[in-house]
């Protein structure tokens, strides 16, 4: 599950239903253009661990689940190749802000990395 912000608990329940294993990715995509080359993310990996933190607790019960450590970066690409290096799974389920609410981090590279991994994708966009 590749998650850039806090998600409903409802919702991914119904997302993990089926799952067996989970694996957590959040990039750290609430950082904004002048933040993140000025390298002041701390803020944007806080608010990363508690999107993979809520999406772990939501899954954990259902499901064998691991925060990936590499994940965080605000390379949001590049953390989903990583982890896709190592998990293979069936499905991919991202989870992001909708429309407008969405940094620039999670659209294009984002959406670009997951369809390059040949993997079935299950989009959750959030209206909040």
């Amino acid at each position: 599950m590749v998650t850039t912000t806090v998600a409903d608990e409802e919702e991914l329940r119904d997302a993990l239903a089926e799952a067996d294993e989970v694996r957590v990715v959040a990039p750290a995509a609430k950082v904004s253009r002048l933040a993140w080359l000025t390298g002041a993310e701390d803020d944007a990996r806080a608010e990363a661990d508690r999107a993979a933190q809520s999406v772990a607790e939501v899954a954990i019960g259902q499901a064998s689940v691991e925060v990936d450590p590499t994940s965080q970066n605000t390379d949001a690409a590049q953390d989903v190749d990583d982890a896709l290096r190592t998990f293979h799974p069936d499905e991919v389920v991202v989870v992001t802000r909708r429309g407008e609410e969405s940094t620039w981090l999670e659209d294009e590279a984002l959406r670009k990395a997951v369809e390059e991994s040949g993997v079935p994708v299950q989009h959750i966009e959030l209206h909040d």
